[in-house]
């Protein structure tokens, strides 16, 4: 047995100056070190000597156990602190930190807050109310009947019998003037949803921006002039729009908003953007103001419509696709 472990102690250790990484150590501590390897073997043959080599030889087996145990460890930690090493000389901390993508606003919250800014030099407050809206504000006391086909469920988006998605931010005046007594002077930004036909110009969820007036010996010059000035703080004095006829059961009289619209091949056309007019005596009447004595202005503008001309986009839809390419470019 003598000459049996002094032998594995030479090869163990032979073994040992040979290996250069960690598969090779590991198979190492396995041929030697492990359950079954060649060391753990001489110590179970030990029990079957005789009583008189016992001691001599379990002496013998755990020094060239501990030998090449001590052997194996220097090795290992070797290995490990080389493989530290070249992973620090890979690591070259002079060069450049890598980028990192920083997020931004999108385009149609960018517009909002520049149309919200104007309007806030021009003496407006910022008015927000619910998108989910029950048929009174959203429909009745806007001077909708129930004949009117905007109400229609193909028109809107019901929840049920009395609750829908807002159709327009309209019912943020209602509640307003259901809670402020006039002078009133207010913008309200918000979503709204219609089940219109995808288009380059309409989709079913879009942005709106609402103003209001209410005061005694408000007139349709006021309201013109105030939509000229914002027309012109926010496009610049070169813009072109026009105001024509047109009909809202909650105005009368009623219009609407058209800007010059080129597309990509230099031609003209006007593009509708909102509409606007005089509140009706029925609107003040459903929500407690005195008709007789106060009268205002409301317009409603398409957000997206007023991006689309001042950046020139061509298709609504780009602004819903979260096509990086394309929102990088605001």
């Amino acid at each position: 047995m003598v000459e049996q472990l002094e032998k594995i102690s030479k090869d163990a250790l032979t073994a040992l100056k040979k290996i250069t990484d960690a598969t090779a150590l590991e198979d190492f501590r396995i041929k030697y070190l492990g359950r079954k390897g060649q060391i753990t073997q001489m110590l179970g043959q030990i029990g079957h000597l005789p009583p008189e080599q016992r001691r001599a030889a379990g002496q013998l087996a755990n020094k060239t156990k501990k030998k090449i145990t001590e052997a194996f460890e220097q090795l290992k930690r070797s290995l490990l602190q080389s493989q530290q090493e070249k992973s620090q000389e890979l690591l070259d901390v002079t060069l450049p930190g890598t980028a990192v993508n920083v997020g931004k606003t999108h385009v149609i919250t960018q517009t909002v807050n520049e149309l919200l800014e104007i309007f806030g030099r021009m003496g407006f407050a910022i008015a927000y109310g619910p998108e989910v809206e029950d048929e009174w504000h959203n429909f009745v006391a806007l001077n909708m009947g129930p004949e009117h086909p905007a109400r229609d469920p193909f028109d809107a988006f019901y929840i049920d019998d009395n609750t829908l998605l807002r159709s327009h931010t309209s019912p943020v005046q209602i509640r307003i003037m259901e809670q402020t007594k006039p002078p009133i002077r207010v913008v309200a930004p918000g979503r709204v949803y219609r089940p219109d036909t995808v288009d380059a110009t309409h989709m079913y969820m879009f942005y709106q921006i609402e103003a209001l007036v209410v005061d005694e010996n408000i007139n349709m010059v006021d309201m013109k002039t105030a939509i000229n000035q914002f027309i012109h703080a926010y496009y610049g004095p070169k813009i072109k729009w026009r105001l024509r006829p047109s009909f809202f059961p909650f105005t009368e009289p009623s219009g609407e908003v058209d800007l010059l619209w080129v597309d990509k091949h230099g031609k003209e056309d006007w593009m509708e953007v909102g509409g606007c007019g005089m509140v009706d005596p029925n609107v003040f009447d459903a929500v407690g103001i005195d008709s007789e004595k106060y009268t205002g202005w409301a317009f409603g503008f398409g957000i997206e419509r007023l991006a689309m001309k001042k950046y020139g986009i061509n298709d609504i839809r780009l602004l819903f696709e979260n096509d990086l390419r394309f929102l990088k470019q605001f």
